[in-house]
């Protein structure tokens, strides 16, 4: 007899070009793969997707449009259960409506009868206290619960949902594998070390990008260096490199480049593993760089950067309300002259970290095979 086959539903904020979600979406889908081989069960997942083409195209799944309730409704209704994951879905600070919709897919799969779960969400900021009770309404019919870092739980806690109910797991992405094709050992050796960036917009004033620039020219005047900017999410953080390349002093932009026309995490991934350091506003730059080995600064602009910079022993270099260019500089030319002890340093952190990430897909596809047994 062949394997038996899940159909998992996955909920996220997936079809907007935006490599660090992206990259979750292709952690979940490996790992439950991975996890189903395992026990010997099939899993077939359908991604909720604001451009189903794409993500079918890309990843080799079903989609159905996330936003289109007849389709949502027929996708959940012939899946096994409902993933809500990852990432920071269930915060109020882009607007009122995001917690509504994400709670509005669980409820619907509940209303259908079929298990949730939550894949190592971020949670919070919650600053609308009615969504206290939405989320723990929701949260509390769910089989399994898991964020990405203490200070989710901790406001869960607050919210009614006891600790014992979740489990405290690191960022899907930090089980990403390369594939099997990137061998980063086989590149080229570089002529100069390569510092990657990775920037956003935050300010208004574009204040924090002026110091970024102003911290990288030092850096090209000082040493030997190449810059390499990463754009995660497009195409607003290739504008956003490009405004700080304008910044930067002439004399140094013949070794500043943008990476481009990079679509697949896995390919963002290798690109970032090619550097030997790396600068980051996108929290999955980050991550990414530290799945990779890559000695990483961070320059915070939400708690989550702060939160997972903690689970690596480490703290920002600086944030959007202060980059003091000085201090910046100094932990890069630190981290570029110590980086094997970095490495030797934060490895073993890294290695749990990575171990860890696999444990929401270990536990939903373990429920939905026992509970489709149990039907049999």
């Amino acid at each position: 007899m062949g394997a038996a086959v899940k159909r998992i539903v996955i909920s996220g904020y997936y079809g907007y070009k935006n490599s660090g979600d992206e990259a979750v979406l292709q952690s979940i889908l490996l790992a439950l793969q991975k996890e189903g081989a395992r026990i010997g069960c099939r899993i077939e997942p359908i991604v909720l997707s604001s451009d189903p083409a794409r993500t079918e195209r890309i990843y080799g799944v079903r989609a159905a449009h996330r936003m289109k309730p007849m389709e949502i409704i027929r996708a959940i209704r012939e899946g096994d259960g409902l993933i809500s994951g990852g990432g920071s879905l269930l915060q109020d600070a882009t607007g009122a409506k995001t917690i509504p919709y994400y709670l509005a897919i669980i409820k619907l799969a509940q209303w259908l009868g079929k298990p949730t779960f939550v894949y190592s969400q971020g949670v919070g900021p919650v600053g609308r206290k009615m969504f206290y009770s939405w989320i723990s309404w929701v949260f509390k019919k769910c089989r399994y619960l898991s964020v990405r870092d203490q200070e989710s739980a901790e406001l869960l806690g607050q919210m009614g949902i006891m600790h014992n109910q979740v489990e405290v797991v690191p960022d899907p992405v930090m089980g990403l594998p390369l594939r099997e094709s990137q061998n980063l050992s086989e590149q080229p050796k570089k002529d100069r070390p390569v510092i990657g960036v990775s920037v956003r917009y935050w300010n208004q004033d574009r204040s924090e990008l002026r110091k970024l620039a102003e911290c990288l020219s030092g850096l090209v005047e000082e040493r030997e260096v190449d810059i390499r900017f990463l754009p995660f999410h497009l195409p607003d953080d290739e504008r956003a490199s490009e405004e700080v390349i304008g910044w930067m002093n002439p004399e140094g932009k013949d070794h500043v480049q943008m990476v481009k026309d990079v679509v697949h995490p896995q390919d963002m991934l290798a690109q970032v593993g090619q550097c030997d350091l790396l600068i980051g506003m996108r929290l999955h730059s980050l991550i990414y760089a530290a799945s990779q080995y890559v000695p990483l600064i961070g320059i915070s602009y939400d708690p989550k950067i702060d939160q997972f910079l903690h689970r690596l022993e480490m703290s920002a270099a600086g944030s959007t309300t202060e980059i003091v260019v000085s201090r910046v500089m100094e932990e890069v030319n630190g981290l570029l002259d110590h980086k094997e002890r970095w490495i030797e340093t934060k490895r073993p952190l890294i290695d749990r970290l990575k171990k860890e990430a696999h444990r929401p897909a270990e536990q939903i596809v373990s429920l939905v095979h026992e509970r489709k047994a149990s039907r049999q």
